[in-house]
């Protein structure tokens, strides 16, 4: 959700996502995709992928859902260092995973999710030539 939320925020930035502790090859949650649908944002064909240091070196921001996803990222991959952060950081807040949860709980992320990407997508808008 978060790329997709990201994506349309800042168009023509190039956006991925990969997670670390993904189901590779594993298709967004039907809750995931109803909610994006319903924007307009459709994900049917997002992918899961693992994070991996050729995404962190090639990466100029890497941002998580949760504090303990940036000591992993920086504990797996050193090479991130400096460009990691929390979508949500501003609010001082996680993303909680809503994985295998309600649409409540999905509601509930996108939701943080938006806040986060509204103040990134501000920040990248800045520094990123129009």
């Amino acid at each position: 959700m978060a790329e997709g939320v990201m994506r349309a925020a800042v168009p023509g930035l190039a956006v991925s996502s990969a997670g670390t502790h993904a189901l590779v090859g594993a298709g967004a949650d039907d809750s995931a995709r109803t909610l994006m649908r319903e924007r307009g944002l459709p994900i049917d064909g997002h992918r899961a992928r693992q994070l991996d240091a050729q995404m962190c070196r090639e990466a100029d921001l890497i941002l998580v859902m949760e504090a303990a996803q940036r000591q992993l990222v920086h504990q797996r991959h050193p090479e991130a260092t400096g460009k990691v952060f929390r979508l949500t950081e501003q609010l001082r807040v996680d993303v909680p995973d809503p994985y295998r949860r309600t649409l409540a709980s999905f509601q509930t992320a996108l939701a943080l999710i938006d806040q986060g990407t509204e103040a990134w997508a501000e920040r990248i808008s800045r520094v990123t030539p129009s």
